[in-house]
């Protein structure tokens, strides 16, 4: 019986795939199941799938596109009924080979209401492969209140659950269209508390096609959590939440899409009143999407030169 299962849903990624599934299959901790879920891709994803040959993977492949929380989902219908914890991956991630191993002898020592150990992570460049910053975790106990306004466990790559948590609170919220983790992660602090190890044990890789560079997706994402859980705009980590309205401001309005460009940058003012640089761009948005992609493209090349 596994004592871990692994979830890793997949969509259209078979570059990031094999390297995602060779660091689970590399390692120390070796009683796992991997069910990576194929979120109707409709490409090769089954072949690298199955090139591995590995008995502890089962492939499940969807017959329609479902997203992240329904791919998700799908892998968590298909737990080992017996196993003991629950660890996702995402398919542009890559663990550390002791991530496991590390984490589950943590909960082995752990009382029973720490439902969730999460670790830090590097943040490399998915073109260069090299490491460009590093999170670590600084957040423990009853964080209800504080996830409520920020997430501060941050990636599912690098968590580790008790079964019960998800026997407790349910599946993935298919309603919400980004932040379905973070969603997970309240609903499971109402019942279970937090702990971490202060290591980076995940290779959290940016690349241009993750979700969170599309703006549309994440700001509805945050309406949708103000809305399920009657926060206020104020009520959010000010600092934290006026640099993503500002940085989804200004790429609406590189899209062309002032409306609601504009509305985010106003949102970064009414959280950060203090950033020049949310002024700076609100009234450039006010000069039409020609002049905005000019002058961030001289702002771009400034900085290439500095």
């Amino acid at each position: 019986m596994p004592r871990v299962s692994i979830i890793l849903p997949t969509y259209r990624r078979p570059g990031f795939l094999h390297s995602a599934i060779s660091s689970v299959l590399n390692q120390t901790f070796e009683d796992f199941e991997l069910i990576v879920v194929d979120d109707a891709s409709g490409d090769n994803t089954g072949e690298i799938v199955g090139s591995f040959g590995d008995r502890r993977i089962r492939y499940v492949c969807l017959e329609s596109n479902r997203g992240e929380a329904g791919a998700r989902n799908a892998g968590l219908m298909k737990l080992d009924p017996r196993a003991e914890f629950v660890a996702f991956l995402d398919d542009d991630d890559e663990w550390l080979p002791d991530k496991l191993r590390k984490q589950v002898e943590f909960m082995e020592s752990a009382s029973s209401d720490i439902g969730c150990v999460y670790t830090g992570f590097y943040i490399v460049d998915a073109h260069t492969k090299r490491v460009i910053g590093k999170r670590l975790p600084s957040k423990r106990g009853d964080l209800y209140g504080e996830l409520l306004v920020k997430n501060e466990v941050g990636t599912p790559s690098t968590v580790l659950l008790r079964r019960e948590c998800i026997d407790r609170v349910g599946l993935f919220d298919e309603g919400i269209s980004y932040g379905v983790d973070h969603d997970l992660w309240i609903r499971i602090s109402k019942y279970f508390k937090f702990d971490f190890i202060e290591e980076a044990l995940v290779r959290y890789h940016i690349h241009e096609k993750r979700l969170s560079n599309d703006p549309y997706i994440v700001s509805k994402g945050f309406d949708d959590m103000l809305s399920k859980y009657g926060i206020s705009l104020l009520d959010l980590d000010r600092d934290y939440y006026g640099s993503r309205y500002l940085a989804m401001g200004v790429l609406f309005c590189l899209m062309g899409d002032m409306k609601r460009g504009i509305r985010c940058l106003l949102r970064a003012l009414i959280l950060n009143p203090y950033n020049v640089r949310t002024y700076f761009y609100l009234a450039l948005s006010f000069g039409g999407v020609n002049l905005f992609k000019k002058i961030r493209k001289l702002i771009e090349i400034r900085k290439l030169r500095s």
